[in-house]
């Protein structure tokens, strides 16, 4: 548990202020943890089968697609340091309606990914405890990914910081297992290259698609952006160096992780894409491997997922309720743990209807989770352009000019490879927005301050 605040902090949080506790191990933690090093695993089969066998090159791809929104959220959080993420970038940057939009469209995004991740731990749980049904799991999930984050950032960090150890632990067991299949003649019987390029397979468009579902993996990183009112010593750059360093840290294992894996598939025929990483385990390393790492990612991954989902979403209803865009409850800080509690229980609340209302539609769910994100990183990329690029008149050319616009064309071109039901319930979440931001205006509350 978190030490009791001292008088000081006791004033800040009456006042709307978060408590600044966190340094940069603290952050990559909480980004490691909400990205997942053990990501790639999930969607191993439906990547491959995307991508013709071109896996680590999808990854790679992805990696350098996701640079130009990194690179973007690591400048405006140094510019605009705010619990909002997007929402108070685009709302200083580009006005208040569009700032609201931004905010918006991202609680879209923060609100569904919980929902699935406590859902896919519920499935896992379910396949491994069968007697315990599924909207049991996820009463039993929520309530504990809960508990452990109403007590502050730093027993959430803390938490996070173990279960990313452990999931470093895991992949790297896993590359040491299936390099001695490897060795012993399993899957392509040595390492090549062939996960990158193979002639016979090269296919621009299948290369494309798979790429959109790797950007997936990676969508995260913005969390920490969040956290830019906790920060010790109010450091402006801290935050904007660990979104950075999460993307290089996960670019990089992910690659080789699937460079590794997809070299031990040769002569694997997929049953089912959602569970080909426990059947390619269970063919070429063993029965026990499978069992193992879906133990291991039903309870150490799903938490160490949760946790992180449910400060973000938090932290941006907390910023828009003190600025009166959503309702003011939203905004208030417990007086011990310093945590947006109100917050907390609503957002967590509506992740659990959510859940138990689509807990037999999970690839629905699943197409719908991206559109907020997608579209929020769009006027991210628009923010940085107009508030450093055109109106700050920048000579950073690179930072300011070329990442914004390149960002702007990769969010872009994979919006438009979405699914059209993706598309629709998107569409329709940002209409609802429009006519709430239009109230917001008639009410004169969009035009406050941050």
């Amino acid at each position: 548990m978190s030490a009791s605040p001292s008088q000081a902090e006791c004033q800040s949080f009456q006042s709307g202020q978060l408590r600044r506790t966190l340094g940069y191990r603290d952050l990559m933690a909480y980004g490691l943890a909400y990205i997942a090093p053990v990501a790639p695993l999930s969607t191993f089969g439906f990547v491959w089968e995307a991508s013709g066998g071109l896996i680590a090159l999808a990854y790679l791809l992805g990696a350098i697609c996701m640079y130009f929104t990194a690179k973007s959220y690591a400048v405006m959080t140094e510019v605009i340091p705010t619990a909002g993420s997007v929402y108070g970038f685009a709302r200083i940057s580009l006005g208040t309606l569009p700032g609201f939009v931004a905010g918006w469209l991202i609680l879209l995004d923060y609100l569904l990914i919980p929902a699935l991740i406590f859902l896919l731990m519920s499935v896992g749980m379910q396949q491994l405890v069968p007697g315990v049904d599924r909207a049991t799991w996820l009463v039993i999930l929520v309530a504990v990914s809960l508990g452990i984050n109403w007590f502050g950032v730093m027993v959430t960090s803390r938490v996070s910081q173990i279960a990313v150890v452990v999931q470093f632990l895991m992949i790297f067991a896993l590359l040491g297992l299936a390099l001695f299949a490897i060795a012993k003649g399993k899957g392509a019987g040595t390492l090549t290259l062939a996960p990158f390029y193979a002639s016979a397979s090269f296919d621009p468009g299948k290369i494309f698609t798979a790429t959109s579902i790797c950007v997936l993996s990676f969508l995260g990183f913005d969390a920490i952006s969040t956290l830019s009112e906790e920060v010790k010593d109010n450091d402006r750059k801290v935050v904007g160096r660990a979104i950075i360093g999460v993307l290089v840290v996960c670019g990089a294992l992910f690659v080789l992780t699937t460079w590794v894996l997809g070299n031990l598939m040769p002569g694997m025929t997929i049953k089912d894409p959602a569970a080909a990483i426990f059947e390619l385990l269970a063919a070429q390393i063993g029965p026990w491997s499978a069992v193992a790492l879906a133990w291991l990612m039903a309870i150490v991954v799903g938490f160490s997922n949760a946790l992180p989902m449910q400060v973000g979403v938090a932290r941006v209803l907390f910023a828009m309720g003190r600025d009166r865009q959503l309702p003011r409850p939203l905004a208030r800080l417990h007086p011990r743990h310093g945590t947006p509690y109100v917050a907390m229980l609503l957002s967590t609340l509506f992740s659990l209807v959510v859940a138990l209302f689509m807990r037999d539609q999970i690839d629905t769910l699943a197409s719908f989770v991206n559109f907020g994100a997608l579209t929020a990183f769009l006027l991210l990329h628009v923010s940085v352009l107009v508030h450093l690029g055109i109106r700050g008149r920048s000579k950073q050319y690179f930072v300011h000019w070329c990442v914004p616009i390149l960002g702007i064309a990769t969010v872009l071109a994979v919006l438009s490879g979405m699914s059209h039901a993706a598309l629709e319930v998107g569409l329709g979440w940002l209409a609802i927005g429009l006519v709430y931001g239009a109230f917001l205006r008639s009410k004169q509350r969009a035009e406050l301050t941050v």
